[in-house]
């Protein structure tokens, strides 16, 4: 059976060079604990905001890791040093839109400035790439959607749409605890595989 193989990047300058902590991978690595019941392989990269070593980075994930799933974190601002949606789009065969509407629309809910974010969806080869915010509580909130006080979305999360994604170009079925996050796919794409 083919593998899931995630990639995570976290981007950031100071935890890079060892200035403080990265939170950016824990964050994640935790959350997909929670939410993929599907077994799933992971690569992680601590790098810095430099747009020709993002580039590099998630075309080594996708071209020779061969990552279905590759997850950035950081550095999606309007500041000069924040380029992680300049490098995604540069390494893109497609854009996916919805993907950066919805996760400004999820932080819009929070925070206000939730418009400055640049964040963005792609397409390379069998891989869908999709940059993250920076802080784990907005992480979080991004992949699983704005809750009510029952744990119904009333907002979805991004990650509720993934597993359709990459079922279509052709990667392995992801299943989801619908407890952290449903996973969407229309009734001809659900595949019994109980059996």
């Amino acid at each position: 059976m083919n593998t899931l193989r995630i990639g995570l990047v976290s981007i950031s300058d100071r935890a890079s060079s060892g200035v403080y902590q990265d939170k950016g991978i824990p964050a994640l690595e935790d959350w997909l604990k929670k939410a993929l019941t599907t077994p799933y392989e992971i690569q992680t990269r601590l790098i810095p905001d430099e747009q020709s070593i993002i580039e590099q980075t998630l075309c080594e994930l996708v071209d020779e890791m061969s990552c279905h799933l590759v997850l950035t974190t950081g550095g999606t601002g309007p500041s000069r040093r924040d380029v992680t949606p300049d490098a995604t789009l540069a390494v893109a065969d497609r854009e996916m839109p919805g993907f950066g509407e919805q996760m400004r629309q999820i932080s819009l809910q929070f925070v206000p400035t939730a418009i400055l974010s640049r964040q963005v969806g792609v397409i390379r080869k069998q891989a869908l790439i999709l940059n993250l915010p920076g802080q784990p509580k907005s992480i979080q909130e991004t992949l699983e959607g704005v809750k009510d006080a029952e744990g119904n979305a009333i907002v979805p999360g991004i990650f509720a749409s993934v597993p359709y994604c990459i079922q279509l170009l052709e990667g392995p079925y992801i299943e989801t605890d619908c407890r952290v996050v449903a996973a969407f796919r229309p009734k001809s794409a659900i595949r019994d595989i109980t059996v």
